[in-house]
């Protein structure tokens, strides 16, 4: 399957932390499809391995490397009927 990556674009700068899933969600869009992205905890703490573990830690983690985010989601991102990938 032909990689949609160049569609995909992160309009909406939101962020949350899920404490259930341990990850950070953000979403991007492709045209109008909403796509979710969850960031592990295991990711964040590895881009910043002095950040802390509370919430409050993993979304600065998340702001300070949110342009190496956007381009790993870019990369994953397979178009097709999937809506929500995890970064790992």
């Amino acid at each position: 399957m032909k990689k949609s990556a160049v569609a995909l674009t992160f309009p909406n700068p939101s962020r949350s932390y899920d404490p259930s899933r341990h990850c950070v969600c953000f979403w991007g869009y492709d045209n109008s499809r909403e796509i979710s992205f969850l960031v592990d905890d295991a990711m964040l703490t590895k881009l910043n391995p002095d950040a802390g573990t509370g919430e409050p830690a993993l979304l600065a983690a998340f702001d300070r490397n949110r342009e190496r985010i956007l381009g790993l989601a870019k990369n994953l991102y397979t178009g097709g009927p999937q809506n929500r990938y995890t970064i790992s």
